[in-house]
């Protein structure tokens, strides 16, 4: 039985398809915190439960590589969102008298864990 003229994917009515161009997804941020010598343990895993509901032993974990480490990474997240919890931490942080810093970073900070 002989094609019909439709039954090329590449033409339609004469018309050449074209193919969907391949889309990128978009690069990962990750919420890092930065040690510093003010800041309390019990507050650092308090944040991390509270804005990345984490429970108390991953948290206290994050807390520790930021302890031991300089920093740690509590998430990894779309930029918008890493941004804004970075800024959500670091007001909450300020309002209760803490020089916490947290930060969103491309996605490979620190050779990323």
């Amino acid at each position: 039985m002989p094609q019909s003229p439709r039954a090329n994917p590449e033409q339609e009515d004469g018309l050449a398809l074209a193919e969907r161009p391949k889309v990128k997804r978009p690069r990962k941020y990750v919420v890092v915190f930065h040690n510093d010598d003010y800041t309390t343990q019990e507050f650092v895993v308090h944040v991390l439960m509270k804005f990345f509901h984490l429970d108390e032993t991953a948290a206290t974990r994050v807390m520790l590589h930021v302890h031991h480490k300089g920093y740690g990474i509590a998430g990894t997240f779309t930029r918008d969102i890493a941004e804004t919890k970075a800024s959500l931490v670091m007001d909450y942080a300020k309002e209760h008298g803490h020089p916490l810093r947290c930060t969103a970073e491309p996605e490979g900070f620190g050779g990323s864990e």
